[in-house]
């Protein structure tokens, strides 16, 4: 563990959930956080153990894992620079993390306590109503996951992961690098690694996308649209 630089404290700074927090409650929130730097693989924590932190993303990627019964790992969600998890946790009675977390790639995260935040909670109605809304989005998203795991095809879920990559006003051509190995993407999607090949490998072959390693090149981002509406 190491203690914050600069670059950690600005994170913190432009992370939603603490966007606005008076200079004295961000110092009495930063005095006891320390920063973890995981290399590919390395567990941040594991299903089950005491769950006395919560943690931001400053570079790098974390998935939060279960392993079915069978000893499968699901990916249940993939988190990036700026992004918080396990923050909810502070509000059960003694919690233990219902997940894995685990580092995809050399990955920098800041540990914070969850005592001192609750504590700065109780003297702030503007940051309850902020963690509030910001684990209302999580839910809302997770939800609109769940039922595209439902109700949409591996096709169509593949399309609009890609999409979902693309920044706001991609215009044509454009590429996406995954970033993250294929199998991780195919758990996050439900979907069977050799599925995930197949599709990415059909719609080379109908000239949606161009797969050149960790990089999908897409030639028109309203034809990778029609594909994954069926049209």
């Amino acid at each position: 563990m190491e203690r914050l630089e600069r670059v950690d404290l600005e994170m913190i700074r432009k992370a939603p959930l603490f966007e606005g927090l008076e200079q004295d409650s961000l110092e009495q929130l930063t005095a006891g956080a320390t920063v973890e730097i995981l290399q590919e693989g390395a567990q941040l924590f594991r299903q089950g153990d005491s769950a006395a932190r919560f943690f931001l993303v400053v570079a790098g990627q974390i998935a939060l894992t279960r392993a079915s019964p069978h000893g499968d790992e699901k990916v249940i969600e993939l988190l990036g620079p700026g992004q918080t998890f396990a923050e909810a946790l502070m509000f059960m009675g003694a919690p233990r993390y219902p997940v894995n977390a685990r580092a995809l790639g050399t990955t920098r995260v800041i540990a914070l306590d969850n005592a001192t935040f609750t504590t700065i909670l109780r003297a702030s109605v503007d940051l309850c109503f902020r963690l509030l809304a910001n684990m209302s989005v999580r839910l809302h998203r997770l939800l609109g996951e769940v039922e595209a795991l439902t109700l949409q095809s591996a096709a169509v879920r593949i399309v609009n992961f890609l999409l979902a990559q693309l920044p706001e006003g991609a215009v044509s051509p454009t590429s996406v690098a995954l970033g993250v190995p294929k199998h991780v993407i195919a758990s996050r999607l439900s979907i069977k690694p050799e599925t995930f090949s197949r599709i990415l490998h059909e719609m080379t072959a109908a000239g949606v996308i161009v797969v050149k390693g960790p990089l999908i090149e897409i030639g028109d981002i309203k034809a990778l649209t029609r594909y994954g509406s069926g049209g």
